[in-house]
């Protein structure tokens, strides 16, 4: 006789833009971005900035890697740096993937909203395994949220600030924003906790 399993409980795993992963024209992703805590604030309300230079010219430079997103800004202490979670709509991307291409700093003036370095490229600037995205237009960025800040006070202060511009709520099970109302909540139908259906778990504890 085969043994009975039990089931009471989910887990959702959220999907990413992996390492190496071209974007897809017109998707949204997941991404990052480091600033200093100083610049915070008048980003969320304001929005970002482009650089005038950089490897793949201008633009506004974001990471699929939170890892590399904590790097920067470089030479300043983790205390004084923020890491936002983004939402970016990438538009039409060009890949960049040797020194010396042809579109590396004119890739927006040829009709792209975004260029990408994969990583292991011919791209002797980026280090091996690294990558690198830049955005041409701040619009198509959008910050969803506080992804690193070791000042506790500050990153809750830069949540409720981001909530505000967003003008969403957020639900108290799943922590995710409501900006369509309330999320529907129900009884769990096994252990009778309340839960909602976008919690990314629920464990069932007798």
């Amino acid at each position: 006789m085969e043994p009975v399993v039990y089931f009471a409980g989910w887990q959702a795993v959220e999907e990413t833009l992996k390492s190496g992963r071209k974007p897809r024209n017109g998707r949204l992703y997941s991404m990052y971005h480091g600033t200093h805590i100083n610049n915070a604030k008048d980003i969320i309300i304001n929005g970002f900035k482009p650089s005038t230079g950089g490897l793949l010219g201008q633009g506004v430079y974001v990471s699929r890697n939170i890892d590399k997103a904590k790097c920067y800004p470089q030479k300043t202490d983790k205390s004084e740096k923020v890491v936002f979670k983004l939402k970016v709509n990438v538009g039409k991307v060009k890949k960049i993937d040797c020194d010396n291409h042809p579109l590396q700093k004119l890739w927006h003036q040829n009709g792209y909203d975004c260029a990408w370095i994969p990583p292991n490229s011919n791209v002797s600037a980026i280090k091996t395994g690294r990558e690198e995205d830049c955005v041409w237009d701040p619009n198509r960025i959008t910050v969803v949220g506080v992804a690193c800040c070791v000042d506790d006070n500050k990153r809750q202060e830069l949540r409720r600030l981001i909530r505000k511009q967003l003008r969403v709520d957020e639900c108290d099970l799943c922590g995710q924003q409501t900006s369509d109302g309330p999320h529907h909540t129900q009884d769990c139908w096994e252990c009778s906790e309340r839960i909602c259906p976008f919690q990314k778990e629920h464990v069932c504890v007798k």
